[in-house]
């Protein structure tokens, strides 16, 4: 690195800060983040070294770049560089469904498999820069895969196992992807999951054409192959050798897509990049959680979600950690699965959301108490601002008063924690992300977009840039630039309400679009609003959240008929089922309110403030409805909401 990047600080590791250190490095990452990424770097290993840290704009086009012109592998980084000296330490635990299967993958056994798969990939005809659509379980394959593309420079796509067929034929359509891993099916709370059967049905759907589909075996159930387009994965990597040469990318290389749900339109496909979006994920992993070399890590989180890319996969693997991989549910076969698996690996940090946190509070403390969980040192939360009262069930019983709780703001775009606590360092308040990340410089903004000083309450939003941002919206950097920049220029627009306290800590509470939180996992509107219409006896709907004791929000959905149609209770079930179909079981509205018209201004935009305020019952002051279209409706609407919650 250039002179111009040295620090007046040497950054000591996680373990070894203290909250003078903390103090001073995050100054330092402000005032020059070029100097504090810079020194950073570091950690990883180039194959060129950048000559330029940071790249950076938020007005105008928006342009983001980071290391631009150095050059490096992360599948190299997560595997190949740890082998001479963590060769045979455990890299991957896997815990299957079933509490009797489970494996331990060493780095060594890592980097065969890995090998062989990317030798596989290369047999098939995948190339730098092609994208392939992952949908598998939580197997070791799923890793396998994203270090494979990774090591030949392909773009991994991963779907989450809960999605339906139309939503995976939309994901494989929009990033243009050629190539499908899947499984035969999935297995999770002893069910069967029909995934190679919805990767079938959702082929027949897709514009874009696939040439191959790789097939793992894992619960050995029968199902269709296509000659030709069809492979079974043990066959392949039985012929594959597991000799493979990572190729250097370019730090701005596109590492992975994800796809997130918006308010309005289709999902947005995150582009990330390579270079800054694993240096982050290394740095905020380490740090975050206070990490130490013979740590058992567990992020419970699904590989289709950004925690399981960020905290599953590439920041514990960059770290040389042991990360264990979850197959299963949090109460099966019984509520105490958790704990006993904390129990069966001496897991020491421990990172889920808070809907499994509230689900298990209200199974019980003896479904935790029956297990010693003396461990663990640190307790994550991810997904969703967590209430006081399951933060203090966190920590009380599961960590009995002695695991700080590590509080992550973050999300799909942002790559890696912004606002968080720091393992032993940070003085924690239930309910709060607490403080921001090195070189994360978080503003509450007005209406008006004028920043507010102090205590106070707005929008949140983020001064410059950070290395593992996401780029761009795949294939649209104009929706990119509307979504995150358009409304208040020279700030990332997070989505995000949160409110500062005297002490400068953050409290995150609640999305300021239509964007839903079920369960940690973000669903649009516009797409469970979308499946609604498209049901033959539907003509419009609306779709808000409300308030859930367990899953944080749930979906309420507002339905119009068309004329002639009659709302019942078996329709109800009818479009539940609907929606499961379209688009996949955590969108299901738990609600379904027929109504023959919807509060609309004099323009016809719907009034979701009003909506969303009777159905959550906050019902006291609705505001001025007189310039509503049709002010009648309300009244009709607060009355039918209160049949349908009482019955």
């Amino acid at each position: 690195m250039s002179e111009n990047y040295k620090v007046t600080e040497n950054i000591p590791a996680a373990k070894d800060l203290q909250q003078v250190s903390y103090d001073n490095l995050y100054k330092q990452s402000i005032e020059n983040p070029d100097a504090f990424w810079g020194k950073l770097a570091a950690r990883l290993d180039w194959s060129k070294k950048s000559t330029r840290v940071k790249n950076a704009s938020f007005t105008g086009e928006v342009n983001i770049k980071w290391f631009e012109d150095g050059e490096l592998n992360v599948a190299h980084n997560c595997i190949d560089r740890h082998l001479a000296k963590h060769g045979d330490k455990v890299a991957i635990i896997w815990e299957g469904d079933n509490p009797n299967d489970s494996k331990k993958i060493t780095f060594r056994e890592l980097h065969r498999e890995v090998c062989k798969l990317a030798n596989v990939l290369v047999n098939l005809g995948v190339k730098k820069g092609d994208r392939v659509t992952v949908y598998l379980p939580m197997i070791p394959e799923a890793a396998y895969a994203l270090l494979a593309c990774a090591r030949i420079g392909a773009v991994h796509s991963v779907i989450f196992g809960g999605f339906s067929p139309d939503s995976i034929a939309g994901r494989i359509d929009d990033c243009e992807s050629d190539f499908v891993i899947t499984a035969d099916e999935g297995l999770r709370g002893g069910k069967k999951i029909p995934l190679k059967k919805n990767v079938d049905e959702a082929l027949a759907k897709t514009k874009n054409k696939v040439r191959k589909v790789l097939v793992v075996k894992r619960s050995g159930g029968g199902v269709g192959f296509v000659r030709g387009r069809d492979l079974w994965y043990h066959d392949e990597v039985a012929k594959a050798s597991d000799k493979h040469e990572a190729q250097a990318m370019n730090a701005e290389d596109p590492l992975f897509i994800l796809y997130t749900s918006g308010s309005t339109g289709n999902p947005k496909g995150m582009l990330h990049t390579t270079g800054g979006y694993l240096l982050y994920a290394s740095v905020t992993h380490e740090y975050a959680f206070g990490v130490q070399n013979d740590d058992v890590y567990w992020c419970t989180a699904d590989i289709g979600w950004i925690t399981g890319h960020s905290y599953l996969v590439y920041g514990p693997l960059a770290n040389a950690t042991t990360t264990l991989m979850f197959e299963g549910v949090p109460t099966y076969p019984t509520a105490s699965r958790f704990w006993e698996v904390v129990d069966k690996y001496k897991v020491n940090i421990f990172y889920t959301a808070p809907t499994a946190i509230r689900s298990l509070m209200a199974l019980g403390d003896e479904w935790v108490k029956k297990t010693s969980r003396s461990s663990l040192r640190v307790l994550g939360s991810v997904g969703e601002p967590i209430n006081p009262e399951a933060w203090r069930w966190y920590y009380d019983v599961v960590g009995n008063k002695r695991c700080p709780v590590i509080d992550t703001w973050w999300q799909t775009e942002t790559g890696g924690f912004m606002i968080t606590p720091l393992a032993g360092i940070t003085e924690l308040k239930p309910g709060s992300a607490t403080t921001p990340f090195f070189g994360i410089e978080p503003v509450l903004l007005d209406n008006k977009g004028k920043e507010i000083e102090g205590e106070g309450a707005g929008s949140l939003c983020i001064k410059n840039s950070w290395p593992g941002q996401a780029r761009s919206v795949y294939g649209d950097h104009k929706r990119f630039i509307e979504t995150y920049f358009a409304q208040f220029p020279g700030y990332y627009l997070s989505g995000d309400d949160a409110k500062r306290d005297k002490d400068g800590y953050y409290w995150v509470t609640g999305r300021n679009d239509d964007v839903i939180k079920v369960s940690g996992h973000r669903v649009g509107s516009a797409e469970v609003e979308s499946a609604l219409v498209s049901h033959p006896k539907m003509a419009e709907a609306a779709v808000v959240a409300i308030d859930h004791k367990i899953k944080g929000q749930a979906i309420y959905a507002y339905v119009i008929l068309k004329a002639g149609e009659l709302g019942n209770a078996e329709l109800g079930r009818e479009l539940v089922a609907f929606v499961k179909k379209e688009v996949g079981a955590f969108a299901v509205p738990d609600h379904i309110h027929f109504t023959p018209a919807l509060p609309k201004t004099r323009s016809g935009k719907i009034m979701r403030r009003l909506l969303r305020k009777i159905a959550n019952r906050d019902t006291e002051n609705l505001g001025d409805t007189s310039t509503l279209m049709n002010p009648e409706i309300v009244d009709e609407l607060i009355q039918a909401n209160q049949k349908l919650m009482a019955s």
